[in-house]
Formats: structure tokens, C-alpha cells, sequence
């Protein structure tokens, strides 16, 4: 398997399992299920795969100060998940709806979790540096 493809795989599982961990832990502080039940799609991983293609972006500004590159590629995570997402909600299958959250656009992206994107595009940089 070529680098290109074994990055794709590390990001798609990465987001995937992050997800999980997400909607898992929301289960139980939110609803109280004990269960901590996640939630995710067959359409995330392909999503979260290409999370790899920041990886020359990572190469690039590998000097620069933590909070522009944590900025850079929450803005990245912003415009592909309102990009799929659109995609998808046209063709009836968006696994998401954040119409129901205060900081969000068209239902698409919520602003409200750039610290979490912040933090997990510095984890996808940290993977693909590797």
C-alpha cells in the first residue's frame, strides 16, 4: 500500500474511533446512557480519510507557531465538512444536522466546536508527520 493510501486509512480510522469517542461520551453526559452508545456513518470514513490531504500543508508550515497552523486547518475541517456536507444533503444522506445548535450555518458547520477541530487537525498533523 503506498503512503498516499496508508495516510487515507490512518485518518479515516482516526476519525472514525475520535467519533465514536465523541458521540459516545455525549451519550452518557447528555442522555445518561450508561451504555455510552456512539453514533457514526459509513460516509465519515471516506470524509475523515481526507483529512490526508493536508499533509503537505503539515510539511509546509512545520515551523510555524501552533495556533496558525491549528487555525489553518480548523478552517480546512470547516470548509470540507460544509462542502460534503452539502453534497450529501443534496443526495439526501448528511449524517449531521447542527440546525438545532445556536453557532451554526445552514446546518452544516457548527462554529462552536473549533477548539475540538483546532485540536484534532494538530492530531491529524501529528499522524501524518510520522
Amino acid at each position: 500500500m503506498n503512503r498516499n493510501a496508508k495516510n487515507f486509512m490512518k485518518c479515516g480510522l482516526m476519525g472514525w474511533g475520535l467519533e465514536c469517542f465523541w458521540t459516545g461520551l455525549g451519550s452518557v453526559c447528555i442522555e445518561k446512557n450508561k451504555k455510552m452508545t456512539c453514533a457514526t456513518s459509513m460516509w465519515m470514513f471516506p470524509i475523515y480519510g481526507m483529512a490526508s490531504a493536508i499533509s503537505p500543508l503539515c510539511h509546509v508550515m512545520k515551523n510555524k507557531n501552533i495556533f496558525l497552523r491549528g487555525s489553518v486547518y480548523t478552517a480546512c475541517i470547516f470548509l470540507t465538512e460544509y462542502s460534503t456536507g452539502s453534497l450529501l444533503k443534496k443526495i439526501g444522506c448528511c449524517p449531521w444536522d447542527y440546525s438545532k445548535a445556536k453557532a451554526n450555518y445552514k446546518g452544516l458547520v457548527r462554529f462552536d466546536y473549533a477548539p475540538l477541530w483546532f485540536a484534532v487537525g494538530l492530531l491529524y498533523e501529528k499522524i501524518l508527520s510520522d
